[in-house]
């Protein structure tokens, strides 16, 4: 990779994530949508239990919504993000740059991580203040399957940004698949509730993984009781998210390097006009 392209993406990524935290309309968005809503599901069911556990239903939440926050900005925001500049005509003109879409791309995932990092301290914040979560037992674990988690997902969503038809059907495409992956992955209630098959499907995506490390960095052993195996299978979680972070790593440059080669001025010019009269 090109050390100049690196410099001038973080830098990118960096300066945007400062606007978007100086932009009252997004912070209060991110605020009122995400640590809004978890804290009102904390209010309103956070002291329940999760059966033969002892564990509080605050607790499985604040692990469920911090390990649904990376998967959500890695596999909605980024994509969304990527449509949206490939609509603009972004790409386009960063392909005449050398080493524009590098730094693009760089400055994106510097982006992304930041936003990641401010939501996940505010949800853990939350789950603590409001919800009387104890903070991780296991800091190492959290911070490993936190880093694998992402690195598994944000490739991933680079690539489903290059196939996405255009910004406004992009959330109607994604919407669905994320809140089925959501119920069924054990992030809000666990997956041990839900048949045998839907287990194994949960089990095929990345979600579930990080969410069991995240429950073994923060919940007590009791937890097992509604876990899977009765074990926290964290080598598991590592191969699985490792794979996914290998697959994503091989598919997502292919599908870069095909978009901008495909993008051209009239094209461009096309989807723009389609864009207006539809």
């Amino acid at each position: 990779m090109n050390a100049k392209a690196l410099r001038i993406g973080i830098k990118r990524g960096w300066a945007e994530h400062a606007q978007l935290l100086r932009d009252r309309r997004e912070l209060i968005t991110n605020l009122v949508g995400t640590v809004g809503m978890f804290a009102l599901l904390l209010l309103w069911i956070g002291d329940g239990k999760v059966e033969e556990t002892g564990v509080s239903l605050g607790m499985f939440m604040t692990v469920g919504f911090l390990a649904f926050t990376v998967f959500s900005n890695a596999l909605l925001t980024l994509p969304m993000a990527l449509a949206t500049d490939r609509e603009e005509g972004t790409l386009l003109r960063l392909r005449t740059v050398p080493g524009g879409i590098t730094a693009y791309l760089v400055g994106r995932a510097v982006t992304l991580l930041c936003q990641i990092a401010v939501q996940s301290v505010l949800i853990v914040a939350t789950g603590v203040l409001v919800g009387g979560t104890p903070l991780p037992h296991d800091w190492p674990t959290l911070l490993w399957v936190l880093l694998l988690g992402t690195v598994a997902v944000v490739p991933l969503g680079a690539a489903i940004g290059c196939l996405l038809p255009n910004p406004k059907t992009a959330g109607t495409v994604l919407a669905l698949p994320m809140m089925g992956l959501m119920v069924t992955s054990g992030v809000m209630f666990p997956v041990t509730v839900m048949p045998e098959v839907v287990q194994w499907i949960a089990q095929a995506f990345p979600l579930y993984w990080q969410g069991l490390g995240l429950r073994a960095a923060f919940l007590p052993d009791t937890m097992l009781a509604a876990e899977i195996g009765g074990s926290w299978r964290l080598p598991y979680a590592a191969a699985v998210l490792a794979a996914w972070a290998v697959a994503g790593m091989l598919l997502a440059p292919v599908l870069i390097r095909r978009v901008t080669r495909r993008e051209s001025g009239s094209r461009l010019a096309e989807r723009q006009l389609a864009a207006q009269t539809s």
